[in-house]
């Protein structure tokens, strides 16, 4: 017996042993494959836009470069007060930065400081113009980041955690700048207080004082940026881009200077508008509709705007707050879908949504041998009606709406060698010809000979047709560039929060880029987005819409007729009957009441069941999310055990 427990003892010591062992083993192996997987940089983006992943883009950019980068990131973080989303972006910053560093081959090194008070990296900081932001609590927080290469440097001041989905583009931005040590020069030319409130009106505003619009402020981070007075009579610079903005009223000698400018091989981009709604110049109050539409440059470039025309579109209607405090879709304010980018260009290629509001219509003239390409078109659902119907209602713009069928043109790009708008060369104006006669009366001999060297001048000068090829971009829009339109601004702990919701800015970003040459960083800023809409809801809302649209315009016709027939009746009675209704006038109101409850019952029923697809579908949603990870993980185990239990 004492053999037989002693083997037993011997036996349990040996489990015991081995199953230590086992273990022990085992986590050896496992630290053995952290170790060794530590030093293995795997990379997998399961995101369907690959939103943790550098783009094409910026791979490139970074395989070219010439200078070594040094990204220095100032974040308090030992600060607890510190809210816990800063913390967790933070994370996710540092974490992305480490994809430039391995990309670039050691060209971008990546430096982490926590500028603690009155530390050497406070006065660092300071030094490189990042912003402290005071805290509730008293205390600074510093989250910004500085990139230096040799003698430049870059700073982005306070970090917006708004802006994370453009964070590649300003990083990459960042970085491709110090590598050029010129920015490119863009000349703008509006008629919209765009750089902010002139000196002249501040006085009128009681010291009031508006900032630049964002997309100015935007344009200056990669831009040397310059306002050229809508009544200059010439360009004094030789510029790399112009842009006219709601170019209203420019002069001749301007529009001749902006012909010479495009013929001489420059490109340019015009936003024109048959009825800018933020144009709030005197004109504009008095009621008179602010129209831009340089006609005599448009038609040189073989295209046309229709006057004072807009795009009516119910497939791209815009949800607004009426003056009476009711909320309807308005076909005259267009939000622009992914669908209606042209997918083949890459200034609309990636772009996912855009707010129009009022536009024009761009037609391509049949004589036009330019190249020519749609950029943003209108849905079918469409039609054009008169700029003055801005102020009624969508449902009176319902009761005489006809689909056209055709889809139209919003903004259009237009390539080729062009001709002259001026064939008999520069305009003279009126004040240059009463000075020629005054100098004339005074000294005829010196008047004619300046004048003869003159006129010569501007002969030899003056371009009839383009040198080489320029581009084009034209928008009949200008309204969608002011900042209400596309992004919310607030501050929000001391940062200034501006929250970008539409593409707006991204396209005429997209447009600047190619058109200064550089195309590397349209791949990067027309990313994917972090927020996702239902486009199911949105396609079932536009059916809903449409089968409201025909029954509504069905009972407007009903009402149409039944007033008719109301007034022949009353006009075959007498005198004496003129206050009373006839049977056949009680008939017929009767009639048509009995319809009107009709055709509102299948009003509801569409309101009812649109409502109701949408809860189902949001009820499948929510079951999918409960249940499928759970379902799926029951179904592996069930696999498994039915596997073993075969094996078995």
């Amino acid at each position: 017996m004492s053999n037989d427990r002693k083997v037993e003892e011997y036996r349990a010591g040996s489990k015991f042993l081995y199953s230590a062992g086992g273990l022990g083993l085992i986590l050896a192996i496992l630290v053995l494959i952290n170790v060794i997987f530590s030093q293995i940089s795997l990379r997998w983006d399961a995101t369907e836009d690959k939103l943790y992943s550098l783009s094409q883009g910026s791979k490139k950019i970074l395989t070219e470069l010439t200078e070594d980068v040094t990204i220095k990131v100032f974040f308090s973080k030992d600060n607890a007060n510190i809210p816990v989303h800063i913390k967790t972006y933070t994370k996710r910053l540092l974490d992305f930065l480490a994809e430039y560093e391995y990309y670039s081959n050691g060209m971008v090194k990546i430096e982490e400081y926590d500028p603690k008070p009155d530390s050497e990296e406070e006065d660092w900081a300071v030094k490189y113009g990042i912003e402290g932001i005071d805290m509730p609590t008293g205390e600074k927080l510093y989250f910004g980041l500085v990139a230096l290469a040799a003698d430049q440097e870059e700073a982005i001041k306070s970090l917006d955690l708004s802006r994370e989905e453009h964070l590649e583009y300003d990083i990459t931005r960042i970085i491709s700048r110090l590598q050029a040590p010129e920015k490119p020069q863009i000349g703008i030319i509006s008629t919209l207080p765009i750089f902010g409130t002139p000196p002249m009106l501040q006085m009128q505003m009681q010291g009031r004082k508006m900032p630049p619009w964002l997309f100015v402020s935007e344009l200056k981070k990669t831009y040397d940026v310059e306002e050229i007075a809508s009544s200059a009579k010439k360009l004094d610079k030789s510029y790399d881009l112009l842009f006219l903005l709601h170019p209203k009223d420019i002069s001749k000698d301007l529009q001749y200077a902006v012909d010479q400018f495009v013929l001489a091989g420059g490109n340019l981009i015009v936003y024109a508008d048959p009825l800018a709604v933020s144009d709030a110049s005197q004109g504009q109050r008095q009621g008179q509709a602010s129209t831009s539409n340089p006609k005599a440059l448009f038609s040189a470039w073989g295209i046309t705007m229709e006057g004072e025309k807009i795009v009516m579109d119910f497939d791209l209607a815009t949800r607004l707050r009426t003056r009476n405090n009711q909320v309807e879709d308005n076909p005259l304010w267009l939000s622009i879908p992914s669908a209606s980018f042209n997918p083949d260009n890459i200034i609309t290629a990636n772009l996912d949504s855009m707010l129009l509001p009022i536009a024009g219509r761009i037609m391509k003239d049949e004589e036009s041998e330019y190249e020519y390409e749609a950029l943003i078109t209108s849905s079918k659902n469409s039609s054009m009606t008169e700029s003055f119907r801005i102020r009624m209602g969508s449902a009176f713009l319902r009761r005489d709406f006809k689909a056209s069928d055709e889809n139209y043109d919003m903004a259009v790009k237009i390539s080729g060698k062009f001709k002259t708008a001026f064939p008999d060369g520069k305009p003279k104006s009126p004040d240059a010809e009463n000075d020629a006669e005054n100098d004339a009366e005074n000294d005829t001999e010196n008047a004619s000979g300046n004048d003869g060297k003159e006129e010569a001048s501007n002969a030899d000068n003056h371009l009839a047709e383009g040198k080489t090829k320029s581009t084009i971009i034209v928008v009949a829009d200008s309204d969608m560039l002011f900042d209400a339109y596309y992004v919310n601004q607030q501050n929000f702990l001391g940062f200034n929060l501006s929250r970008i919701f539409n593409d707006n800015l991204n396209f005429l970003l997209n447009s600047c880029e190619i058109l200064t040459g550089s195309e590397n960083l349209i791949s990067i800023r027309s990313r994917g987005k972090f927020e996702r809409s239902f486009t199911r809801i949105q396609e079932m809302e536009k059916a809903a819409a449409a089968k409201l649209m025909v029954r509504e315009q069905e009972l407007v016709r009903k009402v149409e007729e039944t007033n008719k027939k109301l007034r022949e009746l009353d006009q075959q009675k007498d005198s004496s009957q003129k206050y009373i209704l006839s049977e056949e006038q009680e008939k017929e109101i009767k009639k048509f009441q009995e319809d009107k409850q009709k055709i509102n019952r299948e009003l509801k029923e569409v309101r009812r069941k649109k409502t109701a697809d949408i809860e189902r579908l949001g009820d499948r949603i929510k079951l999918i999310n409960l249940f499928m990870m759970p379902g799926l993980v029951i179904l592996a185990g069930l696999g498994y055990w039915a596997y073993r239990r075969k094996k078995a």
